[in-house]
This record gives structure tokens, sequence and C-alpha cells, in this order.
């Protein structure tokens, strides 16, 4: 059955983990914390240990964790979603075979006061600068993860990252922990679309500005070379890479809801 794993426990045992004849084949898969979030991998992986056999150990971790680890040898795959960060990985030697596997976008949230008056928007970067003028409280992830990576993105096209002002709050954290502190803070926040409708009920944060192509958040899952780290479970690895971009992965994507909601699209809907 697969299992999540803290970031510090995963270390230990991929440190002292022996294994023998008799065990599964077990998989480790660093994924980002929305993925985890939204609960997907609970639709997604039980199929594929019950047909395979494999065990699938997740880490839930920022994309520049889960990319990290992955250049230390110390996961199988990685499911991110940081594009040039992806490439750079490839390029660099750490990772092939990378695959799009589904997407969904980036959305400002905030109170439903809105003080900034951002609702009803579909231009991100004016929403960042706006908030910037008028010095609106916002909560960062802080956490070089890919909604962070984005977050950044859209601040140095409005004007440069607002770091070290009393209103830009960086959480550290991620992004399920991010929308509570945020809602608690009566904060905006930039989150992945997925994880903000997971929590929805349990928020007062509501969408205020979405729609906007430079909010498209794609999904990309690769392999860790295994020429590079040849302790690696690279045909167990492989065997989920397929899976999650075969069709059946594709179908669960895309019938996935929570509370009736569209959390993610297939690899094939993505947006040119």
């Amino acid at each position: 059955m697969w299992r999540t794993l803290t970031l510090a426990l995963a270390l230990a045992l991929a440190g002292c983990s022996v294994s023998t004849p008799g065990d599964p084949v077990r998989v480790r898969l660093a994924i980002t914390t929305s993925t985890y979030n939204s609960g997907l991998l609970q639709e997604l992986l039980p199929p594929f240990e019950e047909s395979t056999g494999i065990q699938v150990q997740v880490i839930a971790v920022g994309t520049g964790q889960a990319l990290a680890l992955g250049e230390r040898g110390e996961v199988d795959l990685v499911l991110v979603h940081a594009r040039r960060r992806e490439d750079a990985f490839i390029e660099q030697g750490h990772g092939l075979d990378r695959r799009d596997m589904m997407w969904n976008d980036f959305v400002i949230l905030g109170p439903p006061g809105d003080p900034a008056g951002l609702r009803g928007g579909e231009d991100a970067v004016a929403a960042m600068k706006r908030l910037k003028d008028e010095g609106a409280r916002f909560v960062s992830r802080g956490d070089d993860s890919g909604t962070h990576i984005r977050e950044l993105a859209l601040w140095e096209r409005a004007g440069g990252v607002p770091a070290g002002e009393a209103f830009y709050l960086e959480a550290g954290q991620g992004m399920g922990n991010c929308l509570t502190l945020a809602d608690e803070k009566e904060a905006y926040i930039l989150s992945d679309r997925g994880t903000y409708l997971a929590f929805a009920s349990r928020l007062d944060l509501e969408i205020l500005v979405d729609g906007d192509p430079a909010l498209l958040n794609p999904y990309g899952v690769m392999l860790v070379n295994p020429r590079r780290y040849p302790h690696v479970q690279a045909a167990a690895a492989r065997k989920l890479l397929d899976y999650f971009t075969s069709a059946e992965a594709q179908r669960r994507i895309a019938a996935f809801r929570v509370a009736g909601e569209t959390l993610f699209y297939p690899a094939a809907e993505m947006r040119p």
C-alpha cells in the first residue's frame, strides 16, 4: 500500500534500508504538496500498486526540494510544476524522459471584502502591482515550490518582489498551511486551483483573479537518471511513469472531483 513519508523519514530510510529477495519492490516518488493535498494520489496509486505489486513511497515537498532530492539520487522519479527548472534538471543529466502529466491553473485569492479591489480581474501582473501599490497583506509560500517560483515571476513582472515589506508574509510552508494562514490573516495569496478547491469548504478566501494565460500550471513527471544514480529503482520507476501517462491514469485524472469540481485536466487537454 502506498504511503506518504516526511522528508526526514524518507532520507533516513534511504540511508539505512537494506532490501532482501522477499521484499516488495518500492519506488520513491517526490511530488509537490499541491498534488498531495488535492487527494489525487488516493485515486491514482492503489490501482497501480494492485496491478504491479510495486509499493509507492510518496515524499510530498515543494518543487525545489523534490528536484533537489532527484539531484542527489534520493528518489526514483519526481512530479513537479516548474517547467524551466524541470528542463534544467534534464539538461544537467539528473533526469530523463520528462512527460506532461496534467495541468490546472493558478488563481489569486483574497478575503471576501477584497480591500485591494481585485475582484473579476484577468490580468495577474496588474493584480500583483495593485497589491504592492496598496500594501495589501499577502502570504507567500516562501519555500522554492512551483507556486512560489510562479509567484516570484509575477512579482518581477509587476516591478519587483516586495521582500522585506511589512505586508509581505513569507511562510515557508506547504500550500494547505499557507491557505489556512492567509485565511486567518485575511490576506491575499497565489494558489493552484486544485489545492484551493480541496480546501475551499474550510476557507473564507475567494477566487478574485483567474483566466490569465500567465496562470497556466502544467505538471511534469520524469525519471531520475539511472546512469548517474545506478542505485535507483529504474524499472519500477518507469512502470509508474508509463502508468501516469497511460490512458487509464489520464481518465482517472479527468474524472477526479472534489465537491463536484474538477481539480486537474489530463495532459492531452493542455492549453496551447
